[in-house]
């Protein structure tokens, strides 16, 4: 009786959840680190392909892929033991891609060779090259996954992908060197940030005209060191979040005005962002001070500092 009491005890005690974690590419030290999002700190330290930059899940979060710039490849990860499984075909230099809401299709922006590749992960085979324009990097997904983009950065435009033919259908003008796009508001805007213009671009999905073109000053911080990257948007369609590079802070928006309503100081050359799962922190990477810094969504401050590699470039976070 006292075995039986004992295993049923044992049998209703909790399972340890395991820990949600914040993946953050290293393009110097090609590395990933992994943060414990309960510790707030680096738990792995995984070695990858050269110069990683793009980094996302599957929608399983049981697949982690990784743009390997400087190999080539696009490499595939079991993020529970940290071994690569497989590189898939990718074109030259990828810089970011997307994964397509199917979970099967990755769209990848080849600096190198002005093409837009698409893989099949199941396959592992290139489905279609699309010419683009110079330099493309920044890659965005509608929602229900009919349109693709690609920004190319010495053209200065973003090129609208029909997923189903892999044809172009329309080209945007934007200011100078675009390097993030980011389609918000339940698809029905693209926003686009210019690196060198110092602006963001916002434009209707549906007729791809321009609504909004948004600036950036901040005290005592010279323009040409206001940079915008990486963008993300609350779920409530409410707030958007734009890092500005080298001016070392975030911006924030109010996404009905388009107005900035404040910025958060962070670490040095902040590049691109990601939420924590329950969108309450926010964590951004700074490639010069190689660290990831922790926003508190609700209260707008930094809270921490975490030290990763050299140069983080990309981060995506998993439940």
């Amino acid at each position: 009786m006292k075995r039986l009491a004992t295993f049923l005890f044992a049998t209703c005690l909790p399972l340890t959840a395991p820990a949600q974690e914040a993946w953050v590419t290293n393009e110097k030290d090609n590395t990933v680190s992994v943060i414990d999002l309960d510790t707030l700190e680096v738990t792995r330290t995984i070695d990858v392909g050269e110069r990683p930059r793009g980094i996302t899940f599957s929608k399983d979060y049981k697949t982690l892929f990784i743009c390997a710039s400087d190999s080539d490849a696009v490499q595939v990860l079991d993020p529970d033991t940290g071994k690569i499984l497989h590189n898939l075909p990718s074109g030259e230099d990828p810089e970011q891609f997307v994964l397509h809401p199917d979970d099967h299709h990755l769209y990848i922006a080849n600096e190198n060779d002005a093409i837009t590749t698409v893989v099949d992960v199941d396959t592992r085979r290139v489905v279609a090259q699309i010419d683009v324009g110079i330099e493309p990097e920044g890659m965005a997904i509608s929602p229900d996954g009919k349109i693709a983009i690609t920004t190319s950065e010495t053209t200065s435009m973003a090129h609208w992908i029909d997923t189903t033919t892999h044809q172009i259908f329309a080209n945007t003008l934007v200011d100078a060197r675009p390097r993030a796009a980011e389609f918000v508001k339940d698809g029905t805007e693209l926003w686009v940030s210019a690196e060198v213009g110092g602006t963001v671009t916002v434009f209707s999905t549906a007729d791809q005209s321009q609504l909004a073109k948004i600036d950036f000053a901040i005290k005592g911080v010279h323009p040409d060191k206001i940079q915008p990257v990486g963008i993300r948007m609350l779920p409530d369609n409410k707030t958007a979040f734009v890092a500005l590079g080298p001016s070392n802070h975030i911006a924030v928006i109010d996404t009905e005005t388009y107005q900035v309503s404040g910025y958060i100081l962070v670490g040095r050359r902040v590049w691109h962002m990601a939420f924590s799962p329950d969108h309450s922190r926010l964590f951004t990477t700074n490639g010069v001070s190689g660290d990831v810094t922790v926003i508190d969504v609700k209260n707008l401050t930094a809270i921490k500092t975490i030290k990763v590699g050299r140069f983080p470039w990309g981060v995506a976070t998993r439940p």
